[in-house]
């Protein structure tokens, strides 16, 4: 087995890296390679280093250098395309996607590739990382914060990956913060709905690790297992 999936969320701060690092840490469990790219980050410290990206190096099997996890690292944690713009650069789709594919070429067996914010979130003024995500072609794993309103948030993202031609390969449930009530009905409601596999519902956890969260997924489902 060799494969890739772009990871997306419902929006910024749904957890993501958390369930990113999840899945890397159950991948490895289960006997794979892993490696993960965060091609677009926006918030550095000042060494340049971000720490979404910081934290999928550390929990991917394959050792690859920062600047091969995350190749764009920009200063400032805003919009990605406003951060490139007042640091002078250019993000184009098919650039970030050649340097994906640089690692999804390497020896790993499972690479995760992490958006940033959501499904639409610009990268210049005509292209968004969806386009990046189509560039790739691979399949999507939404993380689904669980909070009042995200139904239709996830609703809406989904009914955006297959439009765009890609298929909605898993989602994952995530809480962000203070268990949302009637957590369970609206979980029920999204698994109805969605159409696609759910591979765990994580609970907030304040200072987490991946390999704590990855026992609340199972990625057989990913896996075809």
């Amino acid at each position: 087995m060799k494969a890739t999936w772009f990871v997306t969320g419902t929006d910024t701060g749904d957890g993501k890296t958390a369930v990113s690092c999840a899945l890397l840490c159950a991948a490895a469990r289960a006997g794979l390679r892993t490696a993960a790219v965060k091609p677009v980050a926006a918030g550095c410290d000042d060494k340049g280093r971000n720490e979404d990206a910081l934290a999928l190096q550390a929990c991917m099997t394959e050792v690859l250098d920062y600047e091969q996890v995350n190749p764009v690292a920009l200063a400032e944690p805003i919009a990605p395309h406003i951060a490139a713009d007042h640091a002078g650069k250019r993000l184009q789709a098919n650039r970030l996607a050649g340097l994906c594919r640089g690692v999804m070429l390497g020896g790993a067996e499972f690479v995760l590739v992490e958006g940033a914010g959501g499904w639409r979130v610009p990268i210049n003024p005509r292209e968004t990382l969806a386009d990046l995500a189509r560039e790739l072609g691979v399949g999507v794993i939404l993380v689904v914060g669980m909070r009042l309103g995200c139904i239709n948030h996830a609703l809406l993202t989904a009914e955006a990956i297959r439009r765009d031609g890609l298929p909605l390969a898993a989602w994952v449930a995530n809480q962000c913060g203070q268990r949302m009530a009637c957590h369970e009905e609206n979980l029920a409601s999204l698994q109805q709905l969605l159409g696609a596999p759910l591979l765990g519902d994580v609970p907030f956890v304040p200072r987490w690790q991946g390999e704590d969260l990855a026992s609340y997924l199972d990625i057989g489902k990913l896996l075809g297992r």
